[in-house]
């Protein structure tokens, strides 16, 4: 952690959420004036699209079906954690893009499924926010928690982000549910080993909970609406959150634990502007006065 260079981590799997938290959190840094440089966990994959092709069709033939980005070893995790840890200590950085479709090639200048080169940070930031898979991190050879500020976690229930990733990828990405299903099946072992573990180490996570029937997330017609949704907010530690004054703003929310508070999904963005918005704040506040 860095009391000058504050870093803020959204961690989630794919099909999550991760993107709509990072909207939220791009809302409050425009409204209060927080500069903040950006970077994605798809930047610190190991492989581009071909080479990644090459390594699981390798994996496979030696009997490895197993292997995904989610896995450690897919991905250049030291080099995130020395991202981090310079970021910390000096304010600076780099990072490049992971360029995924032809909207992004014309973006960025790159073929879809390659990388873009290795770029530094924007001077003076205020803080460094990363959005993806990895941002809570400790494996015994990185930790990446340690050197987090106030690390996030979006959960939703698994049979919800299924779907919400089967509907994504054959929307954007034109493959087939039987493509997307074999894809939930070979990342399942790192989703155990790799992902979970991290949501013990968030400060606080939001988990996404339907209320209507998810029995079989592979035939699912649409996404359960977030007016079909309840969202589980729970914090690592309740110190310092007035739970009075969040149910008493958050219409229809009700505490189950002493360090959770449930709400109705229509109200995250609210809720999130209501907790993360003093948070954030006083993370700048004290960087600015160190």
């Amino acid at each position: 952690m860095s009391r000058r260079h504050p870093i803020i981590s959204v961690t989630g799997s794919s099909g999550a959420g991760t993107t709509t938290v990072k909207h939220t959190f791009d809302q409050i840094f425009r409204r209060e004036g927080i500069r903040a440089v950006s970077i994605e966990g798809d930047a610190f994959h190991r492989y581009d699209r071909s080479a990644m092709k090459a390594e699981l069709d390798a994996r496979l033939a030696a009997g490895d079906a197993t292997f995904s980005h989610f896995s450690y070893e897919a991905n250049i995790l030291a080099d995130l954690e020395r991202v981090f840890r310079e970021y910390g200590e000096t304010g600076r950085g780099r990072t490049r893009h992971y360029v995924h479709d032809e909207r992004e090639a014309e973006r960025y200048g790159a073929p879809p499924g390659t990388f873009t080169d290795w770029a530094p940070f924007e001077d003076d930031s205020d803080l460094l926010f990363y959005e993806g898979l990895h941002g809570a991190v400790a494996n015994g050879e990185v930790d990446l928690s340690e050197l987090a500020d106030l690390k996030i976690g979006v959960v939703p229930v698994i049979n919800l982000e299924w779907i919400q990733k089967i509907h994504r990828d054959r929307a954007s990405r034109g493959y087939s549910t039987e493509a997307v299903t074999d894809v939930i099946l070979r990342r399942m072992h790192a989703y155990v080993h790799c992902i979970c573990p991290q949501f013990t180490l968030t400060d606080i996570n939001f988990q996404r909970v339907p209320v209507v029937d998810t029995s079989n997330p592979f035939i699912a017609r649409w996404i359960p609406t977030a007016d079909e949704s309840l969202v589980v907010i729970r914090f690592r530690s309740p110190r310092g959150i007035d739970f009075p004054y969040l149910v008493s703003m958050i219409q229809g929310s009700w505490m189950t634990r002493a360090n959770s508070i449930v709400i109705p999904g229509s109200k995250l963005d609210l809720a999130m502007q209501l907790i993360l918005t003093p948070l954030i704040l006083r993370l700048v506040d004290n960087a600015r006065r160190a």
